[in-house]
This record gives C-alpha cells, structure tokens and sequence, in this order.
C-alpha cells in the first residue's frame, strides 16, 4: 500500500504565556501535512493557521535546523526530541508518525531550565557551566602545526566523540533527576583527553561540577536515559570519565 500523501495530526501543545504564568496544555489539529515535512516545519505550517486565526502562535527555539546548533528541543509523547533515535527535533520528520496520531508536545522539564515562553527554556545554566572552566590557555598567534603536538587515535577519537555534544539538554530533559552530568562529562572529557587542555585538567572539573551543582541540576543515578535520549549519542562513558577527573 503507498504512503499517504499527507497525514492529519492531532497536536496537543504546552502553552505558557510567560515563566510566571500557569500554563495549559491546548489542542491543535494540523491537516494535509506532508510526512516530508520535518517536525518543525509542520509547526510552522500550524503557527501560520494560529496567526491566521488572531491568536498568539506557538513560541518554541531553532536556528540551523540540521541538528547542528541544539537550538531546539521539545518533549513529544515523553521523549526528549522525539521517538526516532540520535535525531534532533529540526531532523525528525512527519513520516515518523501515522495519520490520525495525537501528539502531546511539551517543554523541557527541570528547574535549571526554567520556561520562558511555550516550549521554549531558559537554558543559559548550560552556558555558565562552560564559563566556569570550559575554557583552555593557549598562546594567540598564527596556528601551529599540526604534527607539533602529539595525540593517539585513540585520545583522538574520544575526545571528538565527546565534542560531539552540542548542548540541546536532552540529557536533562530524559533524566528521571534533571542531571547535567552528561553534558559536563562530554565537556570535561573533550578537554582532559587532549594536551592543550591539561593546564586546567585538576580545576576545570571542579569548577565545572560545583557550577553545575549549583545551577539547580540534580545527581546522576545511572538511569541511563541521558545516553539514550542524546541526538549525538554520547554515551555515559564521558559520566565515568568525569567522576574519574573528580
């Protein structure tokens, strides 16, 4: 049997007006969506029938759409990004669900992501942690050559894995604790694996983890949803690393 040519969904939508006011879940029925569409541009598509009929279209984040930026991000029908495997919201696509499917679509859940408006979250404890220590001293000037500081393949890899993270909050998002522990652990590891950032090695974690800490988020307790929520599917192997750097 060929694939319908478009689909109607049934969207059930976190609505919150501001981070003070009480929000409501409200329902919109979007018709004749292409299940090329990604999920964002289907949301689009709604926001413009929203606009059209007077009221306040649904406020949610992206930027590149190509699972780049980590800009976005939504709970739909309880996973963080959705129910396709290592995708971003901007990637996942109409043709992941049927005609007539409903779908409930809500913010990040975690008190370090307070809500801002709708689906879109305040998600700048990210942006302190990696102030916090993130960083690494190097001399400015013309780069250096490529062979003037050796790296094994395996270090090599392992850190590229790390740096892979692009900070959506997933892991935040699907951890039964709202723990930041998998994007400190990436970021710890991304630095501590290569020789430019060993000046830092001992504080940077300190100073990463006690932000973290204090930023509201809460302890790792090995659920595991972290590593399977992640668009880039960084493992819980950075958790170890970092806990080890600790």
């Amino acid at each position: 049997m060929a694939a319908p040519k478009t689909i109607s969904i049934k969207l059930k939508v976190w609505r919150q007006s501001n981070p003070e006011a009480k929000g409501e879940f409200k329902t919109y029925q979007a018709t004749d969506v292409s299940p090329h569409m990604s999920f964002l541009e289907m949301l689009d598509v709604v926001n413009g029938d929203i606009i059209k009929a007077g009221d306040d279209p649904i406020a949610f984040d992206h930027d590149c759409r190509e699972g780049i930026c980590g800009s976005c991000g939504a709970v739909v029908n309880g996973e963080a990004h959705g129910p396709k495997s290592q995708v971003t919201l901007c990637q996942l696509h109409m043709r992941s669900f049927n005609d007539g499917d409903e779908i409930t679509l809500e913010p990040w859940r975690a008190s370090a992501f307070p809500v801002v408006k709708d689906l879109v979250v305040d998600r700048s404890a990210f942006d302190r942690i990696i102030a916090a220590g993130g960083y690494i001293s190097v001399k400015t000037g013309s780069a250096p050559d490529a062979h003037c500081l050796p790296v094994s393949k395996v270090d090599a890899d392992a850190a590229f894995d790390a740096a892979q993270c692009i900070g959506c909050g997933a892991c935040v998002a699907a951890c039964p604790n709202a723990s930041a522990s998998l994007f400190v652990g990436a970021k710890v590891s991304q630095f501590s694996l290569l020789p430019q950032g060993q000046p830092e090695r001992k504080s940077r974690v300190k100073k990463m983890v006690w932000q973290m800490d204090s930023e509201g988020f809460g302890n790792c307790s090995n659920a595991f949803a972290c590593e399977a929520a992640c668009p880039k599917g960084i493992t819980v192997d950075f958790i170890s690393r970092m806990n080890r750097e600790l």
